[in-house]
């Protein structure tokens, strides 16, 4: 295998229920795909760029595992300081602030034997066989009932659940119903920190988030403005400019997590 783009889950409010439904924390981080072969390490992401020098730890940790040949699908997730997962910090670590780990919930392959088409439950025994040494942790189909799995989740304040029928086969790819992401108080208050005009009307307003005493940005916001507001919001913020970028990082073009860059 190689360069395997990862199975992907179908949105939904509602958690299903059911004895052939297991559940898991949906982390909140970057899902990434960990490949190792005779030669090398490799990770990367779910739109197949790679992530291994910017993760060394957990390459290093992947190279020390006893398969010689491996796939395996997780989700890269910083801790901060109480041990929480923190896109935030996630996104802006720094060298020995954050705890970086790599929690790994499915195996596609070992030692050459494609595993994708065995059920979820038969993926999972392969993988608990693997014997993960931090950075690398096991994230695993938590125990009890979906009523008691989600109190436990909203105690923890954890971004939300992944419900994943027990006898799916690997789909790489492809979006499937066969696992169901809900997330739970998914909300995030946002700054505006600056617009972007096109002529005279406005194109986006740029916004962040406080990190401290830090304004970090997060995206651009063209939705839900109409044209007559537009013309408005300009007029307004036209006499706000500053000399300064008032973000602590700068502003990107490409797509993020809060939407357009």
């Amino acid at each position: 295998m190689f360069m395997l783009p990862p199975m992907l889950p179908t949105s939904s409010d509602e958690v299903p229920v059911g004895l052939e439904w297991s559940y898991e924390p949906k982390w909140d981080g970057y899902r990434a795909i960990a490949e190792k072969t005779a030669t090398r390490v490799k990770i990367y992401s779910r739109n197949l760029n790679d992530l291994t020098g910017q993760y060394p730890a957990i390459a290093a940790a992947l190279n020390r595992l006893k398969p010689s040949q491996f796939v395996l699908d997780g989700e890269i997730v910083a801790l901060d300081a109480r041990g929480r997962p923190s896109f935030q910090a996630l996104q802006h670590r720094a060298s020995g602030e954050t705890a970086i780990a790599f929690y790994t919930f499915d195996i596609l392959s070992v030692n050459g034997r494609d595993l994708t088409g065995l059920p979820l439950d038969a993926r999972r025994v392969e993988l608990r066989h693997l014997k993960l040494a931090s950075p690398l942790l096991l994230s695993d189909a938590l125990p009890g009932t979906a009523e008691e799995i989600i109190r436990a989740i909203r105690r923890l304040k954890l971004e939300g659940i992944v419900a994943k029928r027990r006898e799916s086969i690997y789909r790489p790819g492809k979006r499937s119903d066969d696992w169901i992401k809900v997330r739970f108080g998914n909300r995030q208050e946002f700054v505006v920190g600056g617009f972007r005009p096109n002529g005279k009307t406005l194109d986006a307003v740029i916004v962040g988030f406080y990190q401290g005493r830090e304004l970090l940005y997060a995206s651009k916001v063209r939705a839900g403005f109409t044209p007559a507001v537009k013309h408005v919001l300009v007029e307004l913020l036209t006499p706000l400019q500053i000399d300064h970028c008032p973000f602590a990082n700068l502003p990107v073009t490409k797509r993020g997590r809060w939407g357009d860059g």
